[in-house]
């Protein structure tokens, strides 16, 4: 009840961005040894009730964004639709129309839902299926570059660089 009062949570649902000790706890309940599972996720529930508790509000970004349950489901089908070309990269105007959803819409409700704007997801997706394909296969650079749409091999590099923190060639020396 503290906690509902606090945040307003009876107001409407709300986003909360930056905090790094939120951030931590709620990725430890990911992490659950199986021989205490039950045992570990109480202490864990706990331990982020408390943490919320001395979270001000006020200084936090909240963001209260709302999203039609239409909205939400067009915006996973257009994930879904991209995913299934990678290599294939697609405007906002082409989702928008394919989709039935405007521009700005589809933009600000995909970032509400994934957290990241939609080519920023997608570069991301691309590039860990890149790595994936560096390191599980003996393909050329050049061919995985096209796998993830680039046909330059350059940008394709400068790109994974970017995410990735190492170019293809060093990435897949050091992985493999």
């Amino acid at each position: 009840e503290q906690i509902e009062k606090q945040f307003a949570l009876s107001a409407r649902p709300f986003i909360m961005h930056g905090n790094s000790v939120l951030d931590h706890v709620i990725t430890e309940l990911y992490q659950v040894p199986e021989n205490i599972r039950l045992e570990y996720l109480r202490v864990k529930v706990l331990e982020l009730l408390v943490t919320l508790k001395t979270v001000d509000p006020t200084l936090v970004g909240i963001e209260r964004p709302y999203f039609y349950k239409s909205q939400v489901e067009k915006v996973r089908a257009i994930l879904a639709f991209m995913m299934k070309e990678p290599e294939r990269h697609f405007t906002m105007e082409e989702l928008s129309e394919k989709f039935n959803i405007s521009t700005s819409s589809l933009k600000q409700c995909f970032k509400g839902v994934y957290g990241t704007a939609i080519y920023t997801y997608m570069r991301n997706y691309r590039m860990d299926m890149a790595a994936s394909l560096l390191t599980q296969t003996d393909e050329p650079i050049t061919v995985i570059a096209g796998k993830v749409g680039y046909t330059n091999t350059s940008k394709f590099s400068e790109a994974f660089k970017k995410v990735k923190g190492k170019t293809p060639l060093e990435y897949r020396k050091i992985e493999i």
